[in-house]
């Protein structure tokens, strides 16, 4: 294995590399155009290391370089951030460099390498996202001309529709203006259709993948959950445990401890946002449906949550059972077993506090 960590700092169409030796000693810099760093990645001998901070193409070229038989190291920034140089200083060759120092500490975490089916599955989530705050703003500001002209619109998008198909009515509204919100009206039904289509194709996704079937099992994880976490993490052995994953969606609170003493505050709210928000209100199901159900017939899980519920104010159960859930997803994809709602009662500790 070559003993050479090359830190790119990547870009659209300007790129800058830096080349170290085993000790840490820079050999050389270079400022590449986009179809020559292709050309240039291509020379590099078998097994270099080539580390890239994680942005917009980072999995892309992380592909290329398998490729070429080379070893992608993709590192959150936050973590690379610390190995720069000056401070306040920064430039395309201090950020290569501070990437090629970072990628070779022992303890440094990295992120794997999505595959294409994973960037084209995260990319229908992420249209539809868009989607969705257009469809909000457009209905927003449909409700908001209304009102300048003294027509109030229930906050529902039935309410809205109803009111928009009643243009006609004597309600005072100029000609010139019945035609603006009509073109707006339509602007708005487009966007709905493209949130179906965006939501019918997930599913689809969610239906031929085995592991978003055994996800589903989980009560409030439907299918965007499932192939969000699916496409996300993948098979997830890139973390140790659950708990790991479940820090890394930012479901743990923060802490500031010191001398011992161990001081937690909120919820970290780090790493993937999308998937921990999913997870949030799919936590919010799980609770209405355990609070639902009887207790003869609730599983050990929603007993928990109903225990849980009593005791905890509503923020921090929501955020439990939906570090439950990330726990879970782990077992079942890092493992490849079914969802257990039983798993709990065998577990060794559990075993131990019945036994006391």
């Amino acid at each position: 294995m070559s003993t050479i960590t090359l830190g790119v700092d990547l870009a659209k169409i300007a790129f800058s590399a830096c080349e170290m030796d085993g000790a840490g000693h820079v050999l050389r810099r270079q400022d590449l155009k986009r179809d020559a760093f292709a050309v240039w990645l291509a020379q590099r001998p078998a097994g270099t290391v080539v580390a890239m901070e994680a942005c917009s193409g980072a999995h892309h070229w992380a592909r290329r370089c398998l490729e070429y038989g080379l070893q992608p190291r993709i590192m959150a920034a936050q973590f690379v951030k610390p190995y720069r140089k000056g401070g306040t200083t920064k430039n395309d060759r201090a950020d290569a460099e501070a990437i090629a120092t970072a990628a070779r500490q022992g303890n440094m975490r990295f992120v794997p390498v999505k595959s294409l089916d994973q960037q084209v599955r995260l990319s229908w989530h992420r249209v539809r996202e868009g989607y969705k705050v257009e469809s909000l703003a457009i209905g927003n500001r449909i409700r908001g001309l209304l009102a300048e002209f003294g027509v109030i619109v229930a906050q529902s998008d039935l309410a809205l529709r109803r009111q928009l198909a009643d243009l006609d009515a004597p309600m005072g509204l100029p000609v010139e203006f019945k035609e603006l919100l009509r073109d707006l009206a339509d602007h708005w039904r487009q966007l709905r259709l493209h949130l179906d289509a965006c939501d019918a194709r997930i599913e689809a996704h969610a239906r031929q993948d085995e592991r978003c079937i055994r996800l589903r099992a989980i009560v409030g994880i439907g299918p965007i959950t499932a192939d969000a976490a699916v496409a996300t993490v993948g098979n997830a052995r890139e973390f140790k445990q659950g708990r790991q994953m479940a820090a890394w969606l930012g479901l743990v609170p923060t802490q500031h401890s010191s001398g011992g003493h161990a001081r937690l505050g909120e919820i970290s709210c780090r790493g993937d946002a999308y998937l921990r928000t999913l997870l949030i209100q799919g936590a919010r199901s799980s609770l209405q449906r355990a609070k639902a159900v009887s207790v003869e017939k609730a599983t050990p899980e929603q007993r928990w949550i109903r225990t849980l519920d009593r005791r905890l104010p509503f923020g921090k159960v929501i955020v439990a059972i939906a570090n439950k859930h990330a726990r879970q997803i782990w077992v079942m994809l890092a493992h490849e077993v079914d969802y257990d709602p039983s798993a709990s009662v065998r577990h060794p500790m559990q075993r131990q506090v019945g036994m006391a």
